[in-house]
Formats: C-alpha cells, structure tokens, sequence
C-alpha cells in the first residue's frame, strides 16, 4: 500500500472515528427512550464526549509522547474498542456515560495522531492536503454520520450502528498494525508550554470566541432531532433527509469560509459568519411554524457556522505562526469545550423552559462570540499602535 492510500486509510477510520461521536445526535430521542431519561439529560452523552474528547485527549497524548505513534493509533482504537463495547454490554445510563467518556478520548487521540502522520507519509508540499483528507474524514462525519444514526435508529435498535462502529474499528487496527509504518512521536512536551499561548490577551480573548460560537451550535445541534420532531410532527420519516441536508450545508460552509477568507480576509469573514448565524437564528425562532422556512434557514446557519471553523483556524495561526500546531491544538479543545457547555444549557433549557428556546440562546451565545471577537480587534489594533509608537522608523 503506497502513502497516498494510507492517508486515504486514515481518513476512512477517521468517518467511522467521528459518526461515534456525532451519530448519537440524529437519535437522540431513540437512545433517551431505551434508557428511561428524558431527552435533556440523554444530551448530557454528548458533554461527557466532549469534555473526555477536550480534557483527556492531551493528558493521553503527553503521557504517551514516547510511544511510536503507530502504537497511538493502536492505543486510541483500542480506547474505541473498550468504550463500544461497554456501550453495548452494559446497560444503564451511567454506563452509558462513561462509554462515551472513553469515545470522547479514543477518537481525541486517533484525530490527533492521525493528523501528524497523515503529514510525514505525504510528499513534500502536500502535507496540508494530506491531512486536510484526514479533517475530511472526520467532517463527513457530520454530514452522513447523523443522517446514518437516525434511519438505522429508525429501522433497527440503537446499538446496530455501534456495532457497525466496533467491528470496522477492530478491523482497524489489523490494517494500522500492518500499513503504518514505526514513526516517532512528536516527543514529550511540558504542559506550560502548551498552554503558553493563553498568556497572550489576544489569543485567549480569540478561543473564547470559538468557545462561544461552539457553545451556540451545540445548544441547537445536540437537540436537533427533537427540535424538528417538535418543529414537524407530520413529518418524521422526512427527519433524516434534513439532517443530511443540514450536513452538505455545513461541507458548503467549510469550502466558502476558506474562499472568502482569501478573498475579503478573515476579519470580515467571521464578522458576516457570525451575524449570518445572528439572522437566521432569530428568523427561525420567529418563524419556526413555517417548515420549509425553517429547514431553509437552519441549513443558512449550518453554512454560517461552518464558514467560522477554517477561517477561524487561519486566523489564530496568524497570530502565533511560531506556534501554529499549539494553537491549533487549543482551538480543538475549546471548540470540544463549547460542544460540553452546549449540550448542559441545552439539556437545562429543554428541561426548565422548552425546546423551541433553543435557538434564542444559540442566539445569545453568538452575540458573546461577536463582542469578544470585537474586543480580540481592538488589542490587535491596540498592539499595533504600541509596536509603532516603539519603533519611529515608520515616521
């Protein structure tokens, strides 16, 4: 097997990795019934996910900084492996919930390690390529991942999907034993250093935008199925079909976020993302009797959403070029942070208030993302001025 198909390998895992954690969404309401919750506390699967995703991807990935990382690969597929089946033997809620602690982790180390790998099998020149397949990968994920998990809910238990999951991850770690080569890790760092870039007032003010944004897409996106359940009663069977639709919107978003980065640069970028997200929010909370209205304006949010993400990514690298891979890495813990905080307010407003309030705080979420964001421009401008006031040579 040449690189080039190794890396498509990678990416392949990498779909089957991510549906374990966004195929719960679109049967939400299944998973809630079979274990005798309610759908706010079910929600809660996607925090412990999130939180063991954001928390316990870097403890494992700095206590294994030694480890060849095709043994990382082996490792995070064998956390997978633990956590699928403990999903299906165990039954109860709690259990539940630490399976999905354990998948959180698994697939935070895998993504990782997947990424650096899919870097050095590359040629020179196509490493960004390279594991732009493996984010591709992963994002699909989205797409038909959700989609997937509700017409297998639908037709089938809950479980089957997982069991899809577990017998792909086993087979797995066959073909990773046998194709990826023994590379080194990227080698111990201390943990100070990792967290050196929240010392810039800039760069924290900015993951706190990506924290907020996130927050407001989990809120909605955890809760979806009901939402258009609530939305839709004499359309059920027609649920799926949205959530598909919902995930080509945020692939869509994904591609024009990069294109209009470049073209009208990323300030104005995230700015119209986020006040695109701001109108069809408040238009759908407004109108959310009108299906088809609804549906078109909950796919404009998609794209608005999934315009931030790359952009975003580009925008932090520019401000510490030095340390791109950290503050890379920073970003995926708060965007995995923002998914946790999410889900818990919206589980707390499904419960106390009701589902059709969601969009409101999703609302509100992206208005903290767009202040902070304004503040995160003016230190930039502030810093500026203070650079040029110490060196008069631009007089």
């Amino acid at each position: 097997m040449n690189n080039t198909w190794k890396i498509y390998m990678l990416a392949l895992i990498s779909f089957f990795v991510g549906t374990s954690q966004f195929g719960i969404v679109g049967m939400l309401d299944k998973i809630a019934e079979s274990v005798g919750v309610s759908v706010s506390t079910a929600g809660q699967l996607v925090t412990v996910f999130a939180l063991g995703n954001a928390i316990g991807t870097p403890v494992v990935m700095v206590a294994t900084a030694k480890m060849s990382q095709r043994k990382q690969l082996l490792l995070a597929l064998s956390i997978i492996l633990i956590g699928i089946i403990s999903t299906l033997a165990f039954t109860g809620f709690g259990f539940l919930m630490a399976s999905r602690v354990l998948l959180g982790i698994g697939s935070g180390v895998f993504v990782v390690t997947a990424y650096s790998i899919a870097a050095k099998l590359a040629s020179p020149g196509k490493q960004g390529g390279a594991m732009a397949n493996v984010a591709m990968g992963y994002s699909s994920s989205l797409v038909f991942g959700v989609p997937i998990g509700r017409v297998i809910a639908g037709s089938y238990d809950w479980k089957t999907i997982f069991w899809i999951i577990g017998i792909f991850s086993l087979l797995s770690v066959f073909v990773v034993a046998k194709a990826i080569p023994n590379l080194e890790g990227e080698g111990a760092m201390p943990f100070s250093k990792r967290m050196a870039p929240l010392k810039n007032p800039q760069i924290a003010v900015t993951l706190g935008v990506t924290f907020f944004i996130f927050i407001g897409f989990s809120v909605v996106d955890t809760y979806i199925t009901p939402y258009l359940t609530e939305i839709m009663p004499a359309a059920k069977h027609e649920i799926s079909v949205v959530l598909f639709a919902m995930g080509l919107a945020s692939v869509v978003g994904s591609k024009i976020g990069g294109l209009f980065a470049d073209r009208f640069g990323t300030f104005r970028t995230l700015m119209g993302s986020m006040l695109l997200q701001l109108i069809a929010l408040v238009l759908l909370s407004a109108g959310s009797k009108w299906i088809v209205f609804s549906v078109v304006m909950l796919m404009l949010w998609e794209v608005a959403v999934w315009m931030f993400g790359p952009t975003q990514n580009f925008n932090l690298v520019s401000l510490a070029p030095k340390a791109s891979g950290i503050v890379l890495s920073l970003n995926s813990s708060f965007v995995q942070l923002g998914f946790a905080a999410g889900a818990g307010i919206g589980g707390i407003t499904v419960s106390s208030i009701s589902i059709m309030v969601i969009t409101w705080v999703s609302a509100i979420s992206v208005v903290c993302a767009s202040v902070l964001f304004i503040l995160a421009r003016s230190l930039s401008r502030s810093e500026l001025l203070t650079k040029e006031g110490n060196n008069p040579s631009h007089l």
